[in-house]
């Protein structure tokens, strides 16, 4: 089921958007194949410690966050993957490992990868393992206003 917190500020801001259910998928790939989606068109959500505040990084489901090369371009020596227990009790209303990239919504700058940037729609967890959320990127751009991240090469 879609977070309670995330379609109520969708139809506050009156986006449009779909919501596809999938059998119960753990992994971005597991979902990308359920949701007969490709990896890199799904988005994931990597929920990293920058400094000592929590950010969220949205990538491609088939890309994986470098910590190193993230500390290049946010500029900060100390990057890392959070762990489960440091952000678990910002999302409540979501299932754990199935965060959407609201960030604004959990107190949390949002980075975003520049291949999703140029995708016309994106897709993401909608608090659950087993339903996404699909809408234009543009909207969610609007809504989220997130950081595009520099090429992490």
């Amino acid at each position: 089921m879609i977070a309670n917190k995330i379609r109520a500020y969708l139809d506050l801001n009156e986006i449009k958007y779909v919501t596809v259910q999938h059998s119960a998928a753990y992994t971005a790939q597991e979902i990308a194949a359920s949701a007969h989606i490709p990896g890199r068109e799904l988005a994931k959500t990597v929920v990293v410690r920058i400094d000592d505040k929590l950010a969220m990084v949205v990538i491609p489901a088939s890309n994986r966050v470098s910590p190193v090369a993230l500390e290049r371009v946010v500029g900060s020596s100390n990057v890392r993957l959070a762990q489960e227990h440091e952000f678990a009790s910002r999302f409540p209303d979501c299932e754990l490992g199935a965060m959407p990239p609201f960030g604004n919504l959990y107190d949390m700058e949002v980075y975003v990868d520049p291949d999703l940037s140029k995708d016309e729609m994106i897709a993401f967890n909608a608090g659950s393992h087993t339903d996404l959320i699909v809408m234009r990127y543009a909207d969610f751009e609007r809504v989220v206003q997130p950081k595009v991240l520099v090429p992490m090469v």
